[in-house]
């Protein structure tokens, strides 16, 4: 398969590289778009509704407006009333789009209502506090089962409902298996709502240049051909006149995948200021405001055989979307993927579902790492933990039996994913042995004698990743926009410089996607640069950096036109060895004859040649050293195991994590360094979601978790040493064989976790239902425990 020479001692890809980017980012040295000044610059604060559901009947921006300091206070009848369309949607998905400005109703505490211009943030700020809202307040949807039953003040009155979409399918003969199970398991979770936070919160400096009638704009986002294409929109400018460019970017992990309705605001007040205009996302916005992920409420049943053969599956789905169906529709996307998966990585042939997605008084929902996955993948896990416990058999031998074999791949899950290669059973027996599963189990017991209480989880997973056209359809997104190219160009001195719409925000692309050039070009390295995306000059890529997607989908772009190159290079060669190109052989940097190794010339010279050496013409005709290359792969399929061990005290409810093994199969893996900090940032965010992590609303649709003292993040101390172990299956359907993985610790961390809580105080009888796991939330499982024994 291209770029992939894993014979070779010095091979590239494959190695331990540090990424490249660091030392100019732990130096002070990124630019971030707060890093960005500009002549005349002028700041954005915004008023936000202080109502979770209310009519607005009035707004008085006057004494705003003669503040100190403020350039111009606009509100929706200040500008066109400009709503934004699903960029990716579903037939049977109802419209909900959200305005730029809230003008006749606010659906969530924290929408914008104004943006206020001024000379500084600080007087901007001062100046949003005296603009005057007057509000009629409505119910406040909170309870998202309520709301998908209430008639009482929709969020939308024109749909009649708070229902945005329904979705009743059926796979194979699930009434027959559930009639001829020996075991019936059944268990419901609500999956809890948290949220992204990035060290760095969203961001846009946004200029207008009134005689080149051209916005430009620096932004966070993971998605600069997507943002241009909605400022489009928003703005009525052509595309050619709207430049996205991405600096450094200080974290994301999906939340800045869709535009926000600030930034847009930011943009239509920089064009009507004439002046440009910088808008920083601050904590609280970006607690309350900013898009929120993961929370709904599943029911699952599980039919099993006396042997415990799974035989069928059942699933109701209700997906929180908060206020508004819009920008990805990720408001589907949660409970869709949630249906779609279910099954994960085991054999169950029969599968009916039950979904629907409902709008509720909360901030927006918007892609979060595992985002579709976490919460399906963690209720079908803790009904798989409580099958086993039901029938007398270990959790991990349970599972091992129904899982996809070795010998089963290509594997088409009932829902119509192929699995295109995998190392399931594997993945498992290997975080067994790496944690000594026997050993603790016998520790478990022990320690049970002495009044404490040990527990394990093990939490298999498949991840669909790597998306093209072929592997989004497969999970439901049929109208994802697989649109990427990526460049390739080598100067006259030997050097290239790599091209690409997908930008990092911490994933180490500078690194990653320079091996997968270096060594398909036999360069050093450092020989290689990827460039900042800019809407301007870099490729399209109408998708961005999500779904696991750019090791595989610009790694594929970027080798293709890297072999382009290539040939070239040997065709130049061939002329000035005076060889036919297909007896040369491309190796660190020479190209030399094969067999006769003497007779060589280094690529610089070759480059140089091919720049200045007009004799070449009459044997190459066009020795151009670029190439832009298309890349829609087909799709593939990432899995795995995680295994977590933990001690829990039934006094305070403390739970302790103790060892953590993480078992990944990313197929062909371009920087096992890498892939080990993909793993341990999404475990630790599992961890947070397990644990810690909850954004709390009040009945009256009000944030109760608005600060970092309230919202509780993971930190170093409460974090053990995690093992990551590489598992290598090479996908058929990728070049070079790599598959996504940057969500799978995200996925599978949450039920690993709940399920070692439920294993340690398996002897109380608690029943895990939902996460977080606090110490609050575990007493309250003990004394509802300890009712329902007495009972």
């Amino acid at each position: 398969m291209l770029g992939v020479q894993r014979g070779r001692d010095h091979a590239v890809v494959g190695a331990r590289i540090p990424r490249r980017e660091d030392r100019r980012l732990l130096t002070g040295a990124g630019r971030y778009v707060g890093d960005i000044t500009l002549p005349r610059m002028c700041h954005a604060a915004f008023v936000r509704s202080s109502q979770a559901h209310a009519l607005i009947s009035a707004i008085d921006v006057a004494d705003a407006r003669a503040a100190d300091g403020v350039v111009a206070v606009l509100a929706a009848a200040d500008i066109d009333p400009v709503t934004f369309v699903d960029y990716a949607t579903a037939p049977a998905l109802k419209k909900t789009p959200q305005p730029v400005l809230a003008s006749e109703r606010v659906r969530f505490v924290g929408e914008p209502v104004a943006i206020v211009i001024a000379e500084t943030r600080a007087l901007a700020e001062d100046a949003a506090e005296l603009v005057d809202v007057s509000y009629e307040s409505l119910i406040a949807h909170v309870d998202v089962d309520r709301a998908a039953v209430s008639a009482e003040d929709p969020l939308f009155p024109e749909l009649g409902s708070n229902v945005v979409f329904h979705e009743h399918v059926v796979n194979g003969d699930p009434a027959t298996a559930f009639a001829e199970a020996a075991h019936v398991v059944t268990g419901r979770y609500h999956g809890n709502r948290y949220v992204a936070a990035p060290m760095e919160g969203a961001g846009i400096v946004a200029s207008y240049d009134r005689g080149s009638e051209e916005l430009q704009v620096w932004a966070g986002t993971q998605s600069p051909h997507v943002m241009r294409n909605r400022l489009v929109d928003a703005t009525g400018l052509p595309a050619h006149r709207v430049r996205v460019q991405a600096p450094d970017v200080g974290g994301a992990f999906g939340q800045k995948i869709p535009i926000r309705v600030e930034e847009a605001a930011v943009c239509l007040a920089a064009i009507r200021v004439g002046r440009p205009v910088r808008w920083l996302e601050d904590r609280y916005e970006n607690l309350v405001a900013a898009p929120h992920g993961k929370e709904q409420v599943i029911d699952v049943e599980l039919a099993m055989a006396a042997d415990g053969t799974f035989l069928g599956l059942r699933s109701r789905i209700v997906g929180d979307a908060g206020a508004y169906s819009h920008n990805s529709a990720s408001a589907l996307i949660e409970p869709l993927w949630s249906s779609r998966l279910m099954p994960g990585p085991y054999r169950i042939a029969h599968y009916e579902y039950d979904m629907s997605a409902v709008v509720t008084n909360k901030s927006p929902v918007a892609p979060y790492r595992g985002v579709g996955m976490t919460a399906g993948h963690t209720a079908r896990e803790l009904v798989v933990e409580r099958a086993a416990r039901l029938i007398g058999r270990d959790p991990a031998d349970l599972r091992m039996q129904n899982l996809v074999p070795p010998d089963a791949f290509p594997y088409t899950s009932c829902t119509g994913m192929v699995y295109d290669s995998g190392s399931y059973q594997e993945c498992m027996q290997t975080v067994l042995e790496r944690i000594g599963y026997e050993d603790f189990r016998k520790e478990q017991r022990t320690a049970r004698a002495e009044g404490r209480y040990l527990g394990i989880g093990v939490s298999p997973y498949v991840e669909p990743g790597g998306f093209g056209t072929e592997g989004a359809r497969q999970v439901g997104s049929s109208s994802f926009p697989s649109h990427d190219s990526a460049r390739v160009s080598m100067d006259h001195t030997g050097k290239v410089l790599i091209a690409a719409g997908t930008p990092s925000q911490g994933q180490g692309h500078a690194t990653a996607l320079c091996q997968v050039v270096a060594e398909q070009l036999s360069v050093d390295i450092d020989d290689v640069d990827l460039l900042p995306v800019d809407t301007a000059t870099s490729p399209v890529s109408m998708a961005g950096t999500r779904a696991s997607r750019v090791a595989v989908v610009t790694g594929g772009a970027l080798t293709l036109a890297a072999s382009d190159v290539k040939d070239t290079i040997l065709d130049l060669a061939g002329a000035m060895l005076e060889v036919d190109p297909g007896d040369l052989r491309l190796e660190d940097g020479r190209v030399s004859v094969v067999g006769a190794p003497e007779h060589s010339v280094t690529v610089r010279d070759v480059a140089h040649a091919a720049h200045f050496n007009p004799e070449l013409r009459s044997t190459v005709a066009e020795p151009q050293l670029t190439s832009t290359r298309f890349y829609d792969p087909k799709a593939s399929y990432s899995n795995g195991c995680i295994a977590v061990t933990v001690e829990v005290d039934p006094e305070t409810g403390e739970v302790r994590l103790r060892d953590v093994v993480a078992a990944e199969d990313c197929g062909t893996v371009i920087n096992p360094l890498i892939v080990d900090g993909q793993v341990h940032g999404a475990v630790v965010q599992g961890i947070g979601g397990a644990l810690f992590e909850h954004l709390l609303y009040g009945s009256d649709g009000q944030v109760i978790t608005s600060t970092l003292m309230d919202y509780l993040l993971p930190t170093a101390p409460e974090i053990p040493d995690i093992d990551v172990v590489h598992v290598e299956s090479p996908s058929p359907n990728s070049i070079g064989g790599a598959k996504g993985m940057a969500e799978s610790g995200a996925v599978a961390t949450p039920a690993a976790v709940a399920n070692a809580v439920a294993d340690a105080l398996a002897p109380f009888g608690v029943v895990v239902e939902s996460l977080p796991l606090s110490p609050q939330a575990v007493v309250r499982l003990l004394e509802t425990a300890d009712r329902e024994n007495r009972t």
